[in-house]
């Protein structure tokens, strides 16, 4: 509806999709807020990899995010921060077209887009339908992210790295974390979208377009989120990484509960912590960059319809 057709007194529903506002835009939007998260954290998330490898490579040993920061650039370069970055962006893109895609898709039909009122049982449904559907193609590449994020890591290449893996460990190798990522990233995703949508409520209770507001509520419910999730992180850190262990114990680990008693056992329950502090570091932007890139993908879709 153009602004000079707009009925007296009623506002412009920000939520609410136009009849030629279909799936693909939403999906479009969810590819744009993908690859600009993932590209623009990368170095931060190869930080948190790297602290919670548990038995690290001599030149892999930090004392801090401080320290790890400064040891990578001065005995590997800069470069190294960006290593594996082309994985994320090849899936990023899709992962979370499908991502956003079936957020909206499972928001409507939850009758999440009513009206202007506080859904969050709507929210936290189509968060955790959403990570289920994006993750299923998002796992792989993971995997190969961080197996070149490793210190040491002898993978060049996306497909290089793809083919060894396949090669020496097969398919299993790129879906053995699946069940532990799904344990992680639904109750995390659930609880991001239902803090979102909360907090952005409040800020914003018109839904109109605000990319501060957006941003915000987008970066603390990312860090919250991020936070109470982070031990099920270390679990999956290590069943991704496993080929390029030493310990046979870890090479050899079978899934979730049984990679949790490794750290239980080797570094007690401050073990499941490890990588606490670049995960909320790195997620915290990484999420206020995804929703505000996200929604000002949407608004602008939506303001060609007009």
């Amino acid at each position: 509806m153009a602004a000079s057709d707009q009925i007296p007194g009623q506002e412009y529903d920000y939520e609410a999709l136009p009849s030629n506002y279909g799936l693909g835009h939403n999906m479009l939007a969810g590819a744009f807020a993908g690859i600009a998260e993932h590209s623009v954290m990368y170095p931060v998330d190869l930080l948190k990899t790297r602290m919670q490898i548990l038995h690290p490579s001599t030149g892999g040993l930090y004392t801090g995010l401080t320290n790890a920061v400064s040891t990578i650039y001065r005995i590997e370069g800069w470069r190294t921060l960006w290593k594996g970055v082309s994985s994320v962006i090849v899936g990023a893109g899709p992962a979370h077209a499908v991502y956003f895609g079936t957020y909206e898709i499972v928001k409507e039909m939850a009758g999440g887009n009513v009206d202007d009122g506080h859904h969050p049982l709507a929210a936290a449904l189509s968060g955790a339908s959403a990570t289920i559907a994006s993750d299923a193609l998002m796992n792989p590449f993971d995997v190969i992210k961080q197996r070149m994020q490793v210190h040491g890591s002898v993978h060049k290449s996306l497909m290089q790295c793809a083919k060894t893996v396949y090669r020496t460990e097969g398919l299993q190798a790129f879906y053995l974390s699946y069940p532990t990522t799904l344990c992680m990233t639904v109750p995390f995703t659930a609880t991001q979208f239902v803090a979102y949508e909360s907090i952005s409520k409040v800020m914003n209770p018109k839904g109109e377009y605000d990319p501060f507001t957006h941003c915000m509520a987008g970066g603390l419910a990312g860090a919250f989120a991020a936070g109470i999730t982070t031990p099920l992180d270390v679990v999956k850190t290590l069943l991704q990484t496993r080929g390029l262990a030493e310990s046979e114990e870890i090479r050899s680990v079978r899934g979730l509960f049984n990679a949790a008693a490794i750290i239980k056992r080797q570094f007690g329950w401050a073990g499941f912590l490890r990588g606490m502090r670049p995960r909320i570091i790195s997620t915290m932007p990484s999420t206020a960059i995804c929703w505000t890139s996200y929604e000002m993908a949407k608004a602008y879709f939506k303001s060609l319809s007009e």
